[in-house]
């Protein structure tokens, strides 16, 4: 007789149950080993990203896998909001979303509505065939799909902070997520994401969220930043990532044991 299982409990569920803002990493290598190592470190939660990383749905699926078995909530971003693309990550077995640059209500209800079947969505059904449902060893899954799934959606545009009331009013809009970096971009400032324009242009935003009832999280590596969004109301913040951990952490050690004028640094490219 099949195994009948029962679903994760979502990110959503998670900040609602929380006493404390929630802290998490980006797992950006595209590697399983590293999400594993990840996943065993503590933190609250890990975000496998798509869009500026090297990974798609093989390896998407084989990190889900990796840290299954660790008390860790895992968010996926995709690199766009499209229904194609969202209706594989679903399948796969992906339950929390984040969607990158969402910049208006319109468009965050077509992210709703792509992980929803019919008739209150137009997701493709599929579930027979996808891990999502387990290959229908979850009972009801059809009928329970939206209740296994959370999205957040990223606003990261002044467009998106002018409209940011308007999204987080959005049904089926369980949060959002400020992208600082993109953000700034939009503004005019490139690279300065502690401007002070644009850190009140995220510090507005989480207000609006406590204002909706509803949560919102940060990018912020640096931990007094953090620390500040945190204060003004941010319930989730990503403070680290795999790629620049290996990064810093390798080049420490190079400042450490490789004397200074040991020869010239060759160009890497």
């Amino acid at each position: 007789m099949p195994l009948r299982v029962d679903p994760d409990a979502t990110f959503r569920d998670a900040l609602a149950a929380a006493d404390r803002p929630l802290a998490g990493m980006w797992v950006c290598s595209g590697s399983p080993l590293v999400a594993e190592l990840c996943a065993g470190a503590g933190l609250d939660w890990l975000l496998i990203d798509a869009e500026h990383s090297p990974n798609g749905l093989e390896s998407i699926l084989s990190q889900l896998q990796a840290v299954r078995g660790y008390p860790v909530h895992t968010l996926v971003r995709p690199p766009v909001n499209d229904t194609v693309v969202i209706k594989q990550y679903l399948d796969l077995g992906v339950q929390n979303l984040l969607v990158p640059m969402v910049n208006s209500a319109a468009e965050a209800e077509a992210a709703v509505a792509a992980t929803r079947y019919p008739p209150h969505g137009v997701r493709g059904v599929g579930s027979a065939l996808a891990r999502a449902s387990r290959w229908n060893r979850i009972p009801d899954y059809l009928a329970r799909a939206s209740d296994t799934v959370s999205l957040t959606v990223q606003i990261e545009s002044e467009a998106a902070v002018a409209a940011v009331e308007e999204i987080l009013a959005v049904d089926g809009v369980d949060g959002i997520f400020l992208g600082p970096s993109d953000l700034a971009a939009s503004m005019g400032v490139l690279g300065q994401q502690e401007h002070r324009e644009v850190r009140a242009a995220v510090e507005r935003c989480l207000a609006a969220a406590t204002e909706a009832g509803k949560p919102a999280g940060v990018n912020a590596f640096n931990p007094a930043t953090a620390r500040s969004y945190l204060a003004a109301g941010a319930t989730f913040v990503l403070v680290g990532a795999d790629v620049a951990l290996l990064a810093r952490g390798s080049e420490a050690l190079a400042a450490e044991f490789v004397p200074a004028g040991a020869g010239e640094t060759p160009a890497s490219y």
